[in-house]
């Protein structure tokens, strides 16, 4: 009986989840009261008899008056008491701090116009003390009280901090402050040594090379990281650790995402792949591209994309002149329209429409005449070109030749295409047109040197292409796709298990083709040093883990067969091409074949002419192997096409 009597009681009161204002209200004046009955005490050495009750009264009225007027003020009663926080100890402190001021100054006044001493003035300053300390104490006695009773016979998670600045204790206290957390924080590991074996609030730090046997020794069951100094390979290592554990891990937001610069516990997120996928950026600081854009008109095409819009935020840094925003989507330009006034940005002009029409585009240099050319338009995705062959040919190659030729005829000073690491020995449409693309723009930049050579007052224009891998977070990216059918509950589909991709993020990637942009002499195609590529598989079942469940046995993982135009494996460089060093060891130079652009361009023409009719789309595929050797269909109905090609090549060697 005793035992359900007690689990009764303590049910009531988890229920009283608000202590009442005026409570609060009486229970501060009656701490008030015992405390300056004790400073009373104090300063007599406990001795009763010197304490004379008429005076003991009307001094205790005077200082309940300044008590009451002051609580009521500072509205002390209003906090939430176990929610009680270092606000509410100022406040405490201030209005106690007041009204023993306040009966010192009206001490002062009494004894010089009445000479009436009221009350010694070590009984204040001794009064003053214990009622910080006992109103204070009390507040954390009841806070902690409630985290008890709220937690009381629920088994609690043990939860690490790797991290032990300022953003991990901002997470430990958002913990403590959540009643529903039903956590035990138990210790906090750190990289920085100097902290290691200090306390913070009674939890000791712990050195990050004892992170595995700590997690163990602790049987720590989340782990919550709280830096942002974290090598991406050591959260890799630690992420793996904890998954192969069964310990959850979890990351803090930035600084700028929690509310009212407060963190919440809800703001706290799972580990996301695209966290574990990023590697150590580049560091650049290009005092030559501030002074090539600053003042200066930049058109962007493909502005609302993924890459087009980074681009777009990155070049607001260098402060041009003019930003034209060109894109055939709609809503997404009218979307980054929004978000660039909402950065308090106005030199920008938006521009929809397709760069295929000739008068559109020529109207646009005509107008704005541009300094800069930044090419991020075009289709991207693989089927849907193999699909769509003609649509392939128009965009990405004679889009790409209207911009490129514009930019000449008008004197832009350069011209930065974006292209894609499967244009190096192509398997799709897609990446034939790209190399098509690149293959017209490095030979424009060739037969405008030799024009050059013979007219010293021709405007030269420096072409540059960039190549890079898969961006995270963009459009039609394969890590949404698979955070949608981990959600609906499987099964994720792969393609292929062997097949791979190199991964950067969409801010790198941008700095990348702002820095050719400087640094290019025109002619080059910049490569980047992509790190390691990542098995599609293995990323399916690290975010399958992520999600606190198990492939295979929580959510299949089915391969549905390599789709039209993929290949396992992505290229940076063709076998026939070679690099050169950059002053940064991650960007290098590709050297490349140049073809003849009298011949490329009658060729280029007679691609683009049967595109723009609609015409056979076999025949307009064929041109292009003709025009690209290395494009070799793959799972692709145009792989008829290669046959004659492949026996003609063996019969050569």
């Amino acid at each position: 009986m005793s035992l359900l009597f007690k689990r009764y009681k303590l049910r009531k009161i988890k229920n009283l989840s608000i202590i009442p204002r005026w409570v609060i209200f009486i229970l501060d004046m009656l701490v008030s009261l015992f405390c300056f009955l004790l400073a009373y005490l104090i300063k007599n050495e406990f001795d009763f008899s010197f304490i004379e009750k008429g005076q003991f009264t009307q001094n205790l009225m005077i200082l309940l008056a300044f008590n009451v007027s002051l609580f009521s003020l500072f509205k002390v009663y209003s906090g939430i008491i176990r929610f009680t926080g270092l606000q509410d100890a100022f406040r405490i402190f201030f209005v106690v701090f007041f009204a023993n001021v306040g009966y010192y100054l009206l001490d002062l006044f009494m004894q010089q116009w009445y000479q009436f001493k009221l009350i010694p003035t070590s009984v204040l300053v001794i009064n003053m003390l214990l009622s910080f300390v006992a109103l204070s104490s009390y507040r954390v006695f009841v806070k902690y009280f409630f985290s008890y009773i709220t937690t009381f016979n629920v088994t609690k998670k043990r939860v690490a901090i790797f991290g032990a600045g300022d953003v991990g204790i901002s997470t430990k206290r958002a913990l403590e402050h959540d009643m529903t957390a039903n956590i035990q924080m138990v210790l906090f590991i750190e990289d920085d040594q100097r902290k290691v074996g200090k306390n913070i609030d009674g939890i000791k730090i712990y050195s990050s090379t004892q992170l595995e046997s700590l997690l163990k020794q602790y049987l720590v069951d989340e782990l919550i990281i709280a830096t942002t100094k974290l090598a991406s390979k050591r959260k890799n290592e630690i992420v793996d650790y904890c998954l192969d554990n069964k310990i959850e891990v979890f990351t803090v937001p930035p600084l700028k995402s929690w509310i009212n610069g407060q963190l919440s516990t809800k703001q706290l997120q799972n580990v996301k792949i695209e966290d574990l996928l990023e590697r150590e950026q580049i560091k650049i600081y290009n005092e030559i591209l501030f002074k090539q854009l600053n003042n200066k008109i930049v058109l962007v095409t493909g502005a609302a994309g993924s890459i087009g819009s980074e681009i777009v935020r990155q070049l607001l840094g260098y402060k041009p002149k003019l930003l034209v925003l060109n894109d055939h989507a709609e809503t997404p330009l009218h979307d980054l329209k929004l978000e660039l006034e909402e950065l308090g940005c106005s030199n920008f002009k938006l521009a929809l429409g397709d760069i295929r029409n000739e008068l559109f585009i020529d109207k646009i240099f005509l107008d704005w005449k541009p300094d800069f050319v930044y090419h991020a338009a075009a289709y991207k995705h693989v089927p849907m070109m193999e699909d769509s062959p003609l649509e392939a040919i128009c965009t990405n190659v004679g889009g790409t030749k209207l911009l490129a030729d514009l930019s000449i005829k008008y004197g832009v000073e350069r011209f930065v295409m974006i292209s894609t690491d499967k244009a190096v020995n192509p398997t799709n449409v897609m990446g034939a047109s790209k190399r098509i693309a690149e293959m017209y723009v490095q030979s424009l930049y060739q037969n405008q040197e030799i024009q050059f050579q013979k007219d010293l007052n021709t405007t030269r224009t420096k072409f540059i292409t960039t190549r890079f891998g898969n961006v995270l977070g963009s459009n039609g990216s394969v890590i949404p796709r698979f955070k949608k059918q981990i959600e609906a509950g499987g099964p994720v589909t792969v393609t292929h298990p062997d097949i791979t991709r190199y991964f950067m993020t969409i801010p790198e990637a941008c700095q990348l083709v702002l820095e050719a942009g400087s640094m290019g002499n025109g002619g080059e195609i910049f490569v980047f040093d992509m790190g390691q590529p990542v098995k599609i598989a293995d990323l399916a079942r690290k975010m399958i883990r992520l999600s606190g469940l198990e492939p295979e046995d929580d959510i299949k993982i089915e391969y549905s067969g390599l789709r039209p135009g993929e290949k396992l494996y992505e290229e940076l460089l063709n076998n026939a091409e070679n690099t050169m060093a950059t002053y940064h060891e991650k960007i290098l130079i590709a050297k490349t074949r140049t073809l003849e652009y009298e011949s490329l361009s009658l060729q280029i023409e007679a691609l683009i002419r049967p595109a723009k009719n609609q015409e056979s789309v076999v025949e307009v595929v064929a041109a292009m192997k003709a025009l690209v050797p290395e494009f070799i269909s793959n799972n692709s109905e145009f792989e008829k096409l290669d046959a004659p090609r492949v026996i003609n090549m063996n019969k050569a060697g």
